[in-house]
């Protein structure tokens, strides 16, 4: 079986370090794997993406000396298949409408924004409105989000803790499925239809990946994307979280923090060859390894 793995970056900003050592870190993977690496555009959530932060990221990475197979799979192009997936979970009835605001998630999670780590962010699981008041914000033409139901696909797949995936940075390496530390999360909009994870999961079945490398903050959303992976009959690859690379400040580098870009580094004079050796993923190893 051939290796294959991805970098999926989101044209929402310009790439930093911690993009550069995660791409760095799988097109290496690939490389000693004799397999394949591949570049997806995550370009699901179009009131944030942008065509100028997209080609920023070509640039960046090909400055870093990264090479892709071709073509580029940029999501915004099969919105119809992550559409479908949608529709079909609904069907299965693992899926319901949450008309909540911002602001009310915000108020029921103690009114923080974000957590650095998903494992402490807000698992909501308040579950379906009742028919009659549900029928009447849709007349109203309230907005709404469509959220997985754990609930349900517990009643579907029976106990969700069985499923597992093989994470090779774990000890042992077979890990069974949590969603319940980030609940019903948010699969797709009454605006933008189907999400990012769906599309994620969707697209490296797609694709073909057998191994996702990516960083260690996205290890609590796999659990999600088992589920799904399990309703919608796809494909789990194995899976490689390795660490996060922090800043000077001892945070992880981040696009809402303005970080500084690969840009700037690159017109501040650093050469691809010596952010290629402050970022070799040798000396970053992921949690579990001794070596």
């Amino acid at each position: 079986m051939t290796f294959v793995t991805r970098f999926a970056p989101s044209p929402t900003g310009l790439l930093h370090k911690g993009h550069a050592f995660s791409a760095l870190t799988a097109w290496t993977a690939a490389k000693e794997a004799g397999g394949r690496f591949l570049l997806r555009i995550e370009d699901t959530d179009f009131t944030r993406c942008r065509p100028d932060y997209e080609a920023a990221i070509f640039e960046d990475l090909a400055w870093l000396g990264l090479d892709w197979q071709a073509p580029v799979l940029r999501q915004s192009e099969h919105r119809a298949d992550y559409d479908a997936a949608l529709k079909q979970l609904q069907a299965l009835g693992v899926l319901y409408r949450c008309f909540r605001t911002r602001k009310e998630l915000m108020a029921l999670a103690g009114g923080a924004p974000h957590a650095d780590d998903p494992a402490d962010a807000f698992a909501f699981t308040g579950g379906p409105l009742s028919p009659d008041e549900e029928a009447e914000r849709l007349a109203q033409g309230q907005a709404f989000a469509w959220r997985l139901s754990l609930t349900a696909a517990r009643d579907r797949l029976g106990d969700l803790g069985q499923l597992t995936w093989v994470e090779e940075t774990a000890d042992p390496g077979l890990v069974h499925a949590a969603p319940e530390r980030l609940g019903d999360m948010v699969v797709g909009r009454k605006d933008i239809g189907a999400g990012y994870v769906i599309a994620s999961v969707v697209d490296d079945g797609r694709q073909g990946v057998t191994h996702v490398i990516r960083g260690e903050d996205l290890i609590a959303a796999t659990s999600i994307q088992r589920v799904l992976q399990a309703l919608l009959d796809l494909p789990t690859p194995v899976y490689r979280h390795h660490r996060l690379l922090l800043g000077p400040d001892g945070k992880r580098y981040a696009k809402r923090d303005r970080s500084v870009t690969l840009a700037e580094l690159r017109s501040g004079g650093m050469t691809a060859e010596a952010l290629r050796a402050e970022l070799d993923p040798s000396f970053l190893l992921p949690r579990g390894r001794k070596d």
